[in-house]
This record gives structure tokens, sequence and C-alpha cells, in this order.
């Protein structure tokens, strides 16, 4: 009984709640989908009457779906445009509260380096068109992908990640960039390939750029090492050219992968090599000393026999 009687009371504070409260046109509430339509979206505001956004109100996206990006229980915050839109309901209008509430979340967003996905709307000259959070947004066609991109026509419809770059809410501009996302991307993978690399391992690149403090070897798979000019070879040398020219292949010991940057050293490949012909010629010379000490013994023991 005393439950039921927390539950009312709770029922009660809600209601008084309600009844205090006013909403005035002009306001930004916050309120519950609650019902999807082609017409409109009804919120509950937690007031006495319900909220009404008709589907022309809910976004400057002309693809907008509400049906489809919409769902029951979504919180969506609108600007109130009539207490009374003639049948007892607040009218709201979504896209009026998003353009003065979307522009803090996208510089929150460009802050943070969100990475969003957006669907290409348009092409026009220099770039595509998109949207985020209801507003129109840019992505020049040098922002699109790290590689270059010659016909934006092919990008409309495509689903692309992206991040903010640019927000100037004076402006009306945004600015997106899907090059951003992916050069990290490219930058995350390339790490991983660096970190499962393992230190004394020989390796076989080419020399693709020689600078006066060493040169760097390309090793494949989007991964290059320096190796620098002290690690070049065992005699000390003036400059790079007179050893290395670029193109030339070669093969390097990785000496570290530290801060994911590969160091090389050709010259620890020329202090093993001579010790490989020592060991080497050390394991003849003790075959050779064992094969005479056989001989020499098996001779003994022969000259002690009597026929």
């Amino acid at each position: 009984m005393a439950e039921n009687a927390t539950e009312s009371m709770k029922d009660y504070e809600k209601e008084l709640e309600r009844s205090f409260r006013t909403i005035n046109e002009g306001d930004i509430v916050s309120g519950t989908v609650i019902a999807v339509s082609e017409e409109d979206v009804t919120l509950d505001l937690n007031y006495y009457t319900q909220g009404i956004i008709k589907t022309e109100n809910l976004s400057n996206d002309p693809d907008f779906n509400p049906k489809e990006q919409l769902q029951i229980g979504d919180e969506i915050e609108a600007t109130v445009i009539k207490v009374d839109d003639g049948n007892g309901n607040i009218e709201l209008s979504k896209k009026e509260a998003n353009d003065v509430l979307a522009w803090d979340k996208l510089a929150e967003m460009m802050e943070n380096e969100t990475v969003v996905n957006v669907r290409i709307k348009e092409s026009v000259p220099s770039g595509v068109v998109t949207f985020l959070e209801g507003i129109r947004a840019f992505i020049p066609a040098s922002q699109l992908s790290t590689d270059y991109v010659e016909d934006t026509d092919k990008w409309i419809g495509k689903e692309v990640p992206v991040e903010v770059i640019n927000v100037d809410k004076e402006k009306n501009k945004l600015v997106l960039s899907g090059k951003v996302v992916a050069r990290k991307q490219q930058e995350e993978e390339r790490n991983h390939r660096i970190a499962m690399l393992v230190p004394g391992t020989v390796v076989e690149g080419t020399v693709e750029s020689i600078m006066p403090y060493g040169a760097f070897i390309n090793l494949g798979n989007g991964i290059s090492g320096l190796v620098h000019i002290s690690q070049i070879c065992q005699k000390r040398i003036g400059s790079v050219h007179e050893v290395l020219k670029e193109g030339q292949k070669v093969k390097a010991k990785i000496i570290n992968t530290n801060d994911n940057r590969v160091s090389l050293s050709m010259k620890a490949l020329e202090e093993i090599m001579p010790d490989e012909v020592e060991n080497e010629e050390s394991a003849q010379a003790e075959e050779y000393i064992s094969n005479e000490n056989a001989s020499t013994s098996l001779g003994a023991l022969l000259s002690g026999l009597k026929i």
C-alpha cells in the first residue's frame, strides 16, 4: 500500500511540475519522439499537451526521411513556432532550433576531431555538398580522398567518413574533410605494420631518396627506413652519394622501430659477415685438427701391434 502511495506522489509531482511550467513562442524545448509519420513527428514535451513538428520543419536536408532517420524514444530539440496549432498542440521547428544549436555541436566535433559518416548529395565546382547536423556542408575536391579527385560527379551518393575542419557560424560556412580521416587510417595501418617488424632482421629495399644525413630505403608495403650516414659502411664517408644512389637495391639490418620510425644499418651487415667467415674458418680448422688427431691415434695404435 505504501508503495502505491509513493507512486501516486511521484505522479502528482510530475503533474504539478507540468502545471507550473510555461512554454512561449521562440523557446527551444526538448521532447521525446512518440510517433512518426510522413506528415509530422509527435513529441512528448512533459507538458499538458504534445509537440508537433511538420516534415518540412524537420531538416534543411531535402533528402531527410523522418521514418528512416527517427526512432520512437529519440530526444529532439526544437523551437516553438506556435503555442497552439489550432488542434491544441504546440507547433515546433527542429530546423530553427538546429540553426541555433547545431553550430555549437559542430564546433565541438571539430575540437574533438570526431569522425562521422555523411552521404554526398551533389557535385559543385571544385567539390561536393552534403549535410551534417542539418547544416549544408562543403567538401573540397582536394579533401575528398588522399588520391587526386578529378571527377566529383562519381562521388554523388557515396557515404564518406569525414571530420569537421572549418566552422564559421557568422558566414554560414561548414567545411569537411575525408582526406584527414583517410590519412589517419593509413597512418594507423602503417604503424601497425612497423610494430610487427623485429629489430635484428635483415631486410631488402630500394634507395628512394638521399639526404645529407643519410638515405631513406623503401622497404615496400608503405614503409620506409632511414640509414644514417654513420650506418652506411665501416669506413668514414663525407657524402652518402659516395656509396649509394637512388634506385639502388640494398640490404640492411633493422636497428629499432622507436616512435614508429624504422632505423636501419648497412654497416651492421659488414660487421656480421667477417664474424661468419671467422666462425666458418674456425670450424674448418677444428675439423682438420680432429681428423689429424684421429689419424695419428690410429697410426700409433697400429704401430703397437705385432703381426
